[in-house]
């Protein structure tokens, strides 16, 4: 009765939590709606006079909202991209793993699992990334989301505002939604500040537009500031080829910690994120090249060589096997093991 009266407990937490994480996106979500309204009906249908500006003005706004909605769709509900089932353990193996007590048995026993897949990089310690949780030998640049509860592939982050992790399969849409919230938040800031100011000098009547038209500029600015923060930096993270749990922490090869190890020049870093047919990089169509199981590295004696050709461990490091809980910018949090 009393295990039965923990697992219910236990599953009503779950929910809670499940439906507080859609909070963030409700609150981006009801603030993007009012300021559709205010920027159309309060601004441009009956602040602004001149039937030729209104038209401009919103044929404009339209458009950069259109993508602006899309890419944050494609971000919220694009699913992350997780390991195919060779790189999990089939039940014999993973009978063997949990029963086996000797630690220096199990890691040759994940060594061998591992000499058959294309995994190059290592934990601190040198040995085989592994996730005990998902029971799979990690691929390259593959993470444990302690939030998503699941291994994903290529993981940047999990972040709060799109109740989503970032990785493989939608980084893409993620760097773009950033791009196109910078340019909705800036087209505002720069149509709406010359009615602010004849506002705040008393030339136009209307109290309610005034409301409307002050805090608009206000909040696009607030915005503005923060979003284009995050966006260079993640424009930065692209042009190195590196994810934002790399930045964070090194990645381990063969021959040791390699900050650089993924760095393939400044044109091929864009085009392991974006593809390389330029006609889809601003439209939000998954165009990333690969799998996301395995990536083209910058030595290529590390790529050819196989994962375990060299025993000899690195130092340990307390980044091994953990959590990142909250995270490293304003905007997105991390979650890895």
């Amino acid at each position: 009765m009393r295990r039965s009266w923990k697992m219910a407990l236990s599953g009503g937490l779950r929910c809670c939590r499940r439906v507080l994480s859609w909070v963030p996106v409700l609150v981006i979500v009801l603030v993007v709606l009012w300021s559709y309204y205010a920027y159309v009906f309060e601004l441009c249908l009956v602040t602004v006079l001149s039937p030729a500006e209104k038209v401009i003005y919103l044929i404009f706004y339209h458009a950069i909202f259109v993508f602006f909605t899309w890419t944050y769709w494609k971000s919220i509900f694009t699913l992350p991209q997780q390991p195919n089932q060779k790189f999990h353990l089939s039940y014999t193996d993973k009978e063997r793993y949990e029963n086996e007590e000797r630690p220096e048995v199990q890691k040759q026993m994940l060594v061998d699992m591992a000499k058959k897949l294309p995994v190059y990089t290592r934990t601190g310690s040198g040995a085989v990334r592994f996730c005990d949780r998902c029971h799979l030998i990690k691929p390259d640049r593959c993470h444990h989301c302690s939030i998503c509860a699941m291994c994903v592939l290529k993981m940047d982050h999990h972040c709060p505002w799109v109740n989503n992790c970032i990785g493989f399969s939608n980084y893409k849409f993620f760097l773009q939604f950033l791009a196109y919230s910078v340019l909705y938040c800036l087209y505002i800031a720069t149509t709406v500040f010359s009615y602010f100011i004849k506002y705040w000098r008393g030339e136009l009547p209307g109290v309610r537009s005034k409301f409307h038209v002050l805090f608009l500029l206000f909040v696009a600015c607030m915005f503005f500031v923060s979003l284009v923060i995050l966006f260079g930096y993640h424009c930065w993270l692209v042009s190195r080829n590196k994810t934002t749990l790399e930045a964070f922490c090194t990645p381990v090869f063969m021959s040791g910690p390699e900050k650089n190890g993924f760095n393939l020049g400044f044109v091929k870093n864009i085009q392991q994120v974006f593809g390389d047919n330029k006609k889809f990089w601003l439209i939000p169509i998954g165009s990333s090249p690969g799998d996301g199981h395995s990536f083209p590295m910058r030595s290529m004696n590390e790529s050819q060589n196989p994962l375990l050709a060299n025993e000899e461990p690195w130092e340990e490091t307390e980044d091994d096997n953990r959590d990142y809980p909250e995270g490293s910018s304003s905007l997105a949090v991390e979650t890895e093991t």
